[in-house]
């Protein structure tokens, strides 16, 4: 019994947003550019992910290290830290409200494939990351998941399933530990 074919995968129509020139050269400028430039250059690198399409608010410190895929499908909002080897895997959209720690070596995965088709048809799903979030080191978000503002999702932690507001959140899969209690 065949259950995975992967000479039937086919990509959908557009799935990148752009060209694939384009993708090319943001590969390009990313791996020569954007991971090669100083530390303190956050500026710049802002920079070249808005040149390519990405909404990047004020104040907002996002380190060489940090992989993005499509660039044109990222919102980031104000005053957010986007930490060491960071992967935006933004094969769909990503947004990050305001006041956002994304800690190292956390992933953002807005996309997977459907493993019970025998073509094994890749599909993308927003995560949105709302104000005042923060991921804990090496958070694993997968696709579709929106986490209400304020909450901590702790280190090595997998989120599987939407989160709500003010909650203090960890495990693998991740589960709603207590309140947050802001001052």
């Amino acid at each position: 019994m065949q259950i995975q074919n992967l000479e039937k995968f086919k990509l959908p129509k557009n799935f990148r947003g752009k060209n694939a020139f384009i993708v090319q050269l943001w590969w390009i400028v990313q791996g020569f550019f954007f991971k090669n430039s100083p530390q303190f250059m956050y500026g710049f690198r802002n920079f070249l992910l808005r040149m390519f399409g990405a909404k990047i608010g004020k104040n907002v410190i996002i380190r060489p290290s940090v992989k993005v895929t499509y660039p044109w499908k990222i919102s980031i909002g104000d005053s957010c830290w986007i930490g060491d080897d960071v992967v935006l895997y933004s094969l769909g959209e990503i947004e990050i409200g305001n006041n956002v720690v994304i800690s190292q070596k956390s992933y953002l995965c807005a996309a997977s494939h459907d493993y019970l088709k025998l073509d094994f048809s890749i599909f993308a799903k927003k995560i949105v990351i709302n104000d005042q979030v923060w991921l804990a080191t090496d958070v694993f978000v997968a696709p579709g998941i929106s986490i209400g503002e304020g909450t901590v999702v702790g280190a090595r932690s997998s989120v599987y399933k939407n989160l709500p507001p003010n909650k203090i959140c960890m495990g693998s899969p991740v589960k709603i530990i207590r309140n947050r209690v802001g001052e």
